[in-house]
């Protein structure tokens, strides 16, 4: 068994951004081979089987390992670096960022800039500053600079983000929980299962490319052949100052969340109702989730052939798709207690049930 709190900060702090999750994928694979036989696509996507007591039902527990960042898309004369986002950022949290560049010298070390305040107009400074504008800085006066750092088009560029134990020494505060959380609740999960009878086959999945659009996903899918997902995802917290209850009722400590919807998939009925009961009888507190303005890998798997019953578990975590986003460990603790528990109870027949 590891410590959740030393997992969390070596997968967050891991680099592994959409398209370039090689280093992230490396630090996987050493868990996954001590739990079962390890399975890969030819796009990244890393998957580990453990074997139960029967060999179906085929319980796909899916998180993806790719985090948002950059890619180098030009350098200038000046050697300034313009980039272009790998998955979804918001403008205003970027600027005056530190990032790390992975180039195949060495990792280089970034500020993001743009043109300072005191140059521009009264009416300039009221304006959001959008990426385009943006630029990465490595302290260079020219672009025979940077490239002499080995930087190309084409490197990916990293948040710089260190994890930290914050002042409750609950809540933990790090870059890429969004999804890391997922990949260490499949980890955690699958080495409590060892200790436990489960009637069925778990397959493990950290996917690839999520953030760009649920790639890797769409393979590991096939190879798995699932008879019901579970999908390990953060969640977006909406205990923070300007968000309506209606909006988002999800708070940090409350418990683990259960997606009922997201723009790409409504979950299996029956399954959510199940675990919506389990939670009960298990004395897990369980949040009610509604997402408008993303997907999930789900949306892919429960398409998948057929179809495929499946279900999106949640880790609530503030500020989301910036630097630097906040969970808190009861809500970790809670989904690894929720998922390990569903999984012992999912036999063939109750599986079956599901799309009766």
């Amino acid at each position: 068994m590891v410590d959740s709190k030393l997992l969390l900060k070596e997968l967050t702090e891991a680099h592994g951004v959409s398209g370039y999750e090689e280093p992230i994928r490396n630090l996987v694979e050493g868990y996954f081979k001590s739990l079962g036989k390890i399975h890969k696509d030819k796009i990244g996507s890393l998957i580990v089987e453990k074997n139960g007591s029967k060999k179906s039902p085929r319980i796909m527990v899916a998180a993806h390992m790719d985090e948002i960042g950059f890619m180098v898309r030009f350098i200038s004369s000046e050697g300034y670096i313009k980039f272009l986002p790998l998955g979804g950022w918001f403008d205003q949290v970027l600027l005056g960022q530190r990032v790390i560049i992975k180039t195949s010298k060495k990792d280089v070390v970034g500020v993001i800039g743009v043109k300072p305040p005191h140059l521009l107009s009264a009416e300039d400074r009221k304006k959001v500053v959008e990426k385009t504008d943006m630029y990465i800085d490595i302290g260079a006066i020219s672009r025979d600079e940077v490239e002499s750092a080995g930087i190309r088009v084409g490197d990916p560029v990293i948040p710089s983000s260190k994890f930290e134990v914050l002042s409750n020494g609950k809540s933990v505060l790090g870059k890429a929980f969004d999804d890391r959380v997922g990949v260490g609740l499949i980890i955690e999960v699958l080495q409590e299962l060892i200790q436990s009878d489960h009637p069925n086959t778990v397959f493990g999945a950290a996917t690839v490319m999520e953030e760009v659009g649920l790639r890797g996903a769409t393979t590991a899918v096939e190879i798995i052949n699932p008879d019901l997902a579970i999908v390990l995802e953060a969640d977006i917290a909406g205990d923070v100052p300007g968000v309506k209850p209606e909006e988002s009722n999800i708070k940090l400590g409350s418990g683990p969340g259960i997606l009922f919807y997201d723009a790409r998939m409504i979950p299996n009925l029956k399954l959510r109702d199940f675990v919506l009961e389990l939670s009960k009888e298990k004395d897990v507190p369980l949040q009610m989730s509604m997402i408008t303005g993303g997907a999930t890998d789900g949306g892919i798997i429960h398409l998948y052939k057929t179809g495929v019953p499946t279900i999106v578990i949640t880790v609530p975590a503030r500020h989301i798709h910036s630097h630097s986003s906040i969970i808190h460990m009861d809500d970790y603790q809670n989904a690894k207690k929720l998922v390990k528990e569903l999984i012992i109870k999912l036999d063939t027949k109750t599986v079956s049930e599901f799309t009766n």
